[in-house]
């Protein structure tokens, strides 16, 4: 019984060690010829984090990663909205991590060659199509060859050739109109040192947090920093340029005055390393992600906007949340179907969510409400709204603190699939 895994990002290489934790063969392959760590910073939120820790890699995670302390709210000019402690501050029993996303994809790489060797994963081989026998799938590749196996997991990304054969008709991914410029820079870490923050409002926006130790002789810790202009949907621009390496005055000028007492925004952006551009784009929520023995994860089943620290957590969810349903159906199209049937739902939410209501959305009521100038927050807004707007989002996203901490394990220790 062998399952293949398209692509070797997060969502697939998690999909493999949770196959390699619960007995069953598996073969990734992945479109790169080697895994780098490319990309900028995530956030890892208390969900995942569990998963990948019952996955034994908590050393990894603390090797590679900051400890997020707390997220919070700013105007543009540097005023606090709303901050509330995150992870273990926040009474939950395993932390939020911040941590570059390339870094991680790399670390779970290794992680999972030292377990079962690198030929499980098929560097250099990309995904192009599936189709059926009468008891297996068969993955296309653009070399012309084929995989069989007895179950097919697309975890291709955003750009997915599986989901583009099961939607034929969806088209590219939906832009929003916003641009999103993103770099990391060597700066001394801001307020508590490992805090995440978002200023601004729905037009123009900053969000900047550190994904690396302090180094101890000169103190500058690698921060991640996003700066992000909206713009009408309609007017042209280079929407298709995915990874393109961006000139700073494209978008300086905008960010020149946003200098706080805690952070100087204009000097992380000019001291980068480099800059790259990406237009913010998701995807309209599918009916259906699972096609009898294939079934999507990841990105390939519900690319969202980077609001709400959501896109990798829930990739590593969805590859455990899978991994149960195998261990309870067996390596059957019945549990691809149970896993479509009660994750997309809700994951379907928390992408519409991102659009327009996610936690972020309390920036934008406040810019309405007073212009982000004010002395006191609780004479705009009272603290209980800003509670409550909170609250409703972790909801809505699986976050609840009291909810999480009583879950039991995903897959429980131990646990096998029999052939």
């Amino acid at each position: 019984m062998t399952v293949l895994i398209a692509g070797a990002g997060i969502a697939g290489l998690t999909m493999g060690l949770t196959l390699h934790q619960l007995g069953v063969r598996f073969r990734i392959h992945e479109a790169a010829g080697e895994i780098r760590p490319l990309g900028v910073g995530i956030n890892l939120q208390p969900t995942a984090v569990r998963e990948l820790m019952d996955l034994g890699l908590c050393d990894m995670l603390d090797r590679i990663g900051i400890r997020t302390a707390d997220y919070g709210f700013y105007t543009k000019t540097g005023l606090e909205i709303w901050t509330e402690p995150r992870g273990l501050g926040a009474g939950y029993r395993w932390p939020q991590y911040s941590v570059h996303r390339g870094a991680l994809q790399v670390a779970l790489y290794q992680a999972l060659v030292e377990l079962t060797g690198p030929d499980v994963v098929i560097l250099g081989s990309r995904a192009v199509g599936y189709r059926f026998g009468p008891s297996d799938v068969t993955l296309l590749l653009d070399s012309g060859g084929t995989d069989s196996g007895d179950l097919l997991v697309a975890a291709d990304g955003i750009h997915s050739a599986i989901r583009a054969r099961m939607w034929p008709d969806e088209g590219p991914p939906v832009w929003s109109g916003a641009i999103l410029w993103r770099g990391t820079t060597q700066a001394a870490p801001f307020l508590t040192g490992a805090s995440m923050i978002l200023s601004g409002h729905d037009r123009q926006r900053f969000v900047a947090y550190p994904i690396s130790h302090s180094d101890p002789c000169t103190g500058l810790a690698e921060i991640n920093w996003i700066a992000e202009r909206r713009f009408d949907p309609s007017t042209p621009w280079r929407k298709e340029d995915w990874n393109r390496l961006a000139d700073m005055e494209d978008f300086l000028p905008w960010f020149n005055d946003w200098e706080f007492d805690w952070l100087d925004v204009p000097a992380l952006i000019r001291s980068a390393k480099s800059i790259y551009e990406y237009p913010m784009v998701d995807r309209d929520p599918v009916d259906a992600w699972s096609d009898d023995r294939m079934v999507l994860i990841g990105d390939a089943a519900h690319a969202m906007y980077p609001v709400g620290s959501n896109g990798a957590s829930q990739a590593i969810l969805d590859a455990r949340l899978l991994g149960a349903k195998l261990l309870q159906h067996g390596l059957t199209p019945a549990a691809l179907r149970v896993f479509d049937e009660e994750v997309r739902p809700s994951v379907n939410r928390v992408v519409l969510a991102n659009r327009g209501s996610g936690p972020d959305a309390i920036m934008q009521r406040v810019e309405d409400l007073c212009g982000g100038v004010f002395e006191r927050i609780d004479d705009v807004i009272a603290h209980e709204e800003l509670a409550a707007h909170a609250a409703k989002y972790k909801k809505l996203a699986g976050l609840s603190i009291n909810d999480l901490n009583a879950r039991p394990p995903t897959i429980a220790a131990g646990a096998r699939i029999a052939e």
